[in-house]
């Protein structure tokens, strides 16, 4: 049986390995991963919450209804071992949610938690270092603690996940900024063509030319990189109403 389980759980970190690598669907990858954590790890079910950009945890994925009520509570009352875990950066243990110290500490999250038929959780924070981005919910229906062999299980998960998710961020990212680097190039280029059109047809170095878009733009609250774009076109005339261009020795001549 433990030979199964242990093959499962490999096979478990293939899968996972192989959806970071190729067309990574993050909500798919989450969603698997709490099925996944239902499949291998004694568990009757699982949730995922993330850190929003303001530090706030979302409920990104649940294997159950139960377990996304359950998730919702403890975010909307602001109570539950999910947030202190997430909170304090460690694992929270809860082997009896019906015990005094957990109704004492979370007195709204074990009536819930106890209602949607939960007697245990297992709340893990999704950690690289010092960052911790949100935590892995693991539920039971009966009161218990995990085997050390199913918790070293779930903390590896766990890593991998988070690893996915710091990956996943990086990378959109990476192709924000170099969507705005692309821009950027093009844009530089269309400037550099719009100089040079305007050097030549009002006889003045680039540079020169560069001063009369870039003084239009400002004047008229017109789009540096638009303007250039109209230059090259023919839209824009810059001729008409440009400031005086005074030449300077080794300039060709220049109109005043």
């Amino acid at each position: 049986m433990a030979a199964r389980v242990d093959e499962r759980l490999a096979q478990t970190f293939v899968e996972l390995a192989d959806t970071l690598v190729g067309g990574f669907d993050l909500m798919d990858f989450l969603h698997m991963l709490t099925e996944r954590c239902v499949e291998l790890l004694e568990v009757d079910a699982a949730g995922l919450l993330l850190a929003d950009a303001h530090e706030v945890l979302q409920l990104v994925a649940a294997s159950t209804e139960q377990a996304r009520v359950v998730e919702l509570f403890q975010i909307q009352h602001d109570e539950g071992p999910c947030l202190d875990c997430y909170r304090t950066g460690q694992p929270v243990i809860v082997s009896d949610i019906s015990a005094d110290e957990a109704a004492d500490s979370w007195p709204r999250f074990a009536t819930a938690a106890a209602k949607m038929g939960f007697a245990a959780v297992h709340a893990i924070p999704m950690r690289l270092r010092d960052q911790v981005i949100g935590t892995l919910n693991l539920f039971g229906t009966s009161p218990h603690c995990l085997d050390p062999a199913v918790a070293r299980a779930a903390r590896a998960l766990v890593d991998v996940a988070t690893i996915g998710i710091l990956q996943e961020r990086a990378t959109r990212e990476q192709e924000i900024v170099a969507g705005q680097l692309r821009v950027t190039l093009n844009s530089r280029v269309i400037i550099e063509q719009a100089k040079g059109i305007l050097a030549e047809r009002m006889r003045v170095s680039p540079d020169q030319a560069f001063t009369v878009i870039r003084a239009h733009s400002r004047t008229h609250n017109y789009p540096l990189t638009q303007l250039a774009a109209d230059v090259i076109s023919g839209t824009a005339d810059m001729l008409a109403g440009s400031p005086a261009i005074t030449r300077s020795d080794g300039d060709r001549p220049t109109r005043n």
